[in-house]
């Protein structure tokens, strides 16, 4: 029975409601439905009930599925469906935090920077690939099969199969660089190779074969998942045969047109991103980066939102927020700013483009329910100059550029011994107030601005009254020398 095809499996299961052929299948293509709902949910235990809740969809529907399906490719878009309607549920309110995917850290392989900005999108992008594309997909990184094997399960020729395979992942890498993922196709077949499939829990294909084949209880939660994808999954394909419908009446030269629309998912939440400033980091050739929260909430049908900019320490006054049929509009128009993108269908991520004035930059949001916290600006008693502190205090000062001085100044408090806030400030007023961080350490004194446009390193003279010493910005070093004001 291990050596017996998908299908097999599938029509013995049908027609004899053979427990052995159910469990053959579970524990064949488990990890494979388990990695697509715990990439979606972002919760082992949820990621646990939609693959259970697949698995009993897969026994209510053996008997109807054809000769000709591709199993694997079946049960990802199952998989993907029963995601989406666990995300659209109420308990999307409290899933865990996904990782926001567009950052990597140098020491990783390629495979793994790759991995950490595709995997929130994959599943999304591979259920846009037509079936046959998708099964070939599917087939090679998610069951490692050969072109060959793939040739069999589509019933063409070796090297159809393996151009089918080459365009496929084409067409994802198209997909997502459209989404601000550059990824070469390499990288994102290594990365599909390497990732795609963890093994799911050792427990889990026991309690699957348990719940789908013994006919042993199932909890409400799981019968609501099952409810749910199997709405999308009649949708699909009601909306597949209006598709195909308008292709024959446009080709028959009729002037019937359908028009689909949608609202889109809902919204409401918290949602983090990471933006590229324009400019040098601290280093040279590194990009300052800050994080931006949207802040969306839906009052008598309508969506309202705030933005802060927790990095530079800014609270943003959005004039003018939009959502119709998964689109989103944002804009401050005093600044100039302005962001347009369009939500993933189980409302995860939202894709787009950041606007101010002459600079753009691609940006995507990722839902939280654990944004970072606003840091509040310091107030003139934190600041206030005291005897047993030699840093706490307001210092000006003036950083040298190729157009002049430019007029800075850094608000420090010590509340206790050897721990500083700092709020670093480029007038006139507050509006470009950057939270930074100070580090003293046998005199030399340390002020990084938390956005990465640079630091200051110098230390005490002239009997703790200034900070003299430079501004790392790029790679460059500008002399600079902070006075500390005494009132």
């Amino acid at each position: 029975m291990p050596d017996a095809n998908d299908m097999d499996l599938v029509r013995e299961y049908a027609t004899a409601n053979s427990e052995p052929a159910f469990e053959t299948l579970v524990r064949r293509h488990i990890s494979l439905v388990h990695s697509v709902a715990l990439r979606q949910a972002g919760n082992p235990v949820q990621a646990e009930e939609i693959t259970q809740a697949v698995f009993l969809i897969l026994a209510r529907k053996a008997a109807r599925l054809r000769p000709d399906t591709v199993l694997a490719g079946w049960l990802h878009e199952t998989a993907r469906f029963a995601s989406a309607s666990f995300l659209r549920g109420e308990s999307r309110r409290h899933r865990r935090e996904q990782e926001a995917y567009v950052q990597s850290k140098l020491q990783e392989t390629t495979a793994d920077r790759a991995w950490e900005q595709l995997a929130p999108l994959l599943d999304e992008a591979i259920g846009q690939l037509g079936k046959a594309d998708r099964n070939a997909v599917v087939l090679r990184f998610f069951q490692n099969k050969s072109a060959r094997e793939i040739a069999v399960a589509l019933n063409v020729h070796e090297s159809a199969a393996q151009k089918r395979l080459n365009r496929a992942v084409e067409k994802l890498r198209a997909w997502f660089l459209k989404r601000g993922v550059a990824v070469s196709t390499d990288a994102l077949s290594g990365a599909l190779l390497i990732h795609s499939v963890p093994g799911a829990p050792a427990h889990l294909a026991a309690s699957v074969v348990a719940a789908s084949a013994k006919g042993s209880a199932i909890s409400s939660s799981t019968l609501t998942l099952i409810k749910g994808a199997l709405k999308i999954m009649a949708w699909t394909k009601t909306k597949t045969a209006i598709v195909a419908g308008i292709t024959i009446l446009l080709a028959t030269g009729t002037t019937t047109v359908i028009v689909e629309t949608r609202s889109g998912p809902d919204i409401s939440g918290t949602w983090q991103g990471t933006l590229e400033l324009p400019g040098a980091g601290i280093q040279r050739g590194e990009s300052p980066k800050t994080r931006l929260v949207f802040a969306i909430v839906k009052q008598n049908g309508n969506y309202q939102a705030s933005g802060v900019n927790i990095d530079q320490g800014k609270n943003s006054t959005l004039d003018k927020f939009s959502y119709r049929h998964g689109s989103i509009h944002a804009e401050v128009t005093e600044a100039q700013i302005a962001f347009d993108g369009t939500v993933n269908a189980a409302g995860t991520v939202i894709s787009g483009a950041y606007k101010e004035g002459k600079y753009s930059a691609r940006l995507n949001f990722a839902r939280t329910d654990n944004p970072p916290a606003f840091p509040e600006p310091l107030s003139d008693a934190d600041f206030a100059p005291r005897a047993d502190s030699v840093l706490q205090g307001y210092w000006k000062g003036a950083i040298r550029t190729d157009t002049g001085p430019l007029a800075v100044a850094v608000k420090i408090s010590e509340p206790s011994t050897g721990t500083f806030r700092a709020d670093f400030h480029c007038p006139p007023g507050d509006a470009n107030r950057q939270p930074a961080s100070v580090e003293y350490d046998g005199g030399v004194v340390k002020v990084i601005t938390m956005a990465g446009y640079g630091m200051f390193q110098g230390s005490l003279r002239n009997g703790n009254t200034e900070l003299a010493g430079d501004w790392i910005q790029g790679g460059n070093r500008s002399p600079t020398t902070f006075t500390r004001q005494m009132n």
